[in-house]
């Protein structure tokens, strides 16, 4: 599908696995321009390679989301290779998931929060201005379901896409008036189709041994009322269409993609 996307810049922040690759791939099929934040340049490049495959031009920038500083750095290289930023995706995220807040070291939780929250303000902060001269512009965060159904061992997690929704909420109500749309898309569990699709930074990365097989997906997933797992291209799908102008009357909004998992809770 054309969603006039063609020739647009997108920056995608944790964009080399997962997830964040299957955005990318997914504006890349739209033909846009799209900037890949990560600190995995192997799996940043491999990323940009197969973007480029399907028709997009992708540029891989090194850049810790959590630093204001190389946040910065990441706006003027995407400013100055195509000279526009029309979209954002916020999905840079770190966790340590299965660890108890009691057993967490203070030095773990300020991580976390920081990958997952702080990057976002940061790189919301950071575009906004640029967007508001043009009157146009769209911002994209990554949620999770865990907000609505909670889960042990995923405690900071959990508070910081809570906080995502928050400032969804909050950043569309300030940003409506330029024509910019801040909205949240909120996967279930996604899973990595094959181990080329995480780096070596990823979270999945340090599971691939039991992520990969049929027993663990099926137990993984039998709860849900569509009994497998999401495909990174379904959540791309959502946020490559909530980038477009066919989405430009939607802000502010928080939607699942999930598999009706929520549904079981």
């Amino acid at each position: 599908m054309d969603l006039g996307l063609a020739g647009r810049t997108v920056i995608v922040t944790g964009g080399a696995s997962n997830i964040g690759r299957g955005i990318v791939l997914g504006f890349a099929r739209e033909r846009a321009n799209i900037v890949i934040a990560d600190l995995d340049t192997a799996q940043s490049q491999r990323t940009a390679l197969d973007a480029e495959a399907l028709g997009g031009y992708a540029v891989p920038v090194r850049a810790d989301v959590c630093n204001s500083s190389e946040v910065e750095g990441l706006v003027q290289e995407a400013l100055d290779q195509f000279g526009r930023i029309d979209v954002l995706v916020n999905n840079a995220a770190w966790t340590v998931q299965g660890a108890l807040l009691l057993e967490k070291q203070e030095e773990e939780i300020h991580r976390e929060i920081s990958n997952a929250y702080w990057s976002a303000l940061c790189c919301a902060k950071a575009v906004t201005l640029h967007m508001i001269d043009r009157k146009h512009g769209r911002i994209i965060n990554l949620g999770s379901n865990l907000v609505r159904s909670g889960q042990a061992g995923a405690v900071v997690h959990s508070g910081n896409k809570a906080a995502i929704i928050g400032l969804t909420r909050a950043l569309a109500k300030e940003m409506g008036r330029y024509n910019v749309t801040v909205n949240c898309v909120s996967p279930g569990l996604v899973l990595p189709e094959k181990p080329d699709d995480v780096g070596e930074g990823s979270y999945w990365h340090t599971l691939s041994k039991e992520v990969f097989t049929p027993d663990f997906v099926k137990k993984t997933v039998r709860g849900n009322p569509i009994r497998r797992a999401g495909k990174a291209e379904e959540i791309a799908d959502m946020v490559v269409f909530l980038a477009s102008d066919e989405a430009s009357f939607i802000t502010g909004q928080v939607i699942g993609v999930d598999g009706g998992a929520y549904l079981t809770e």
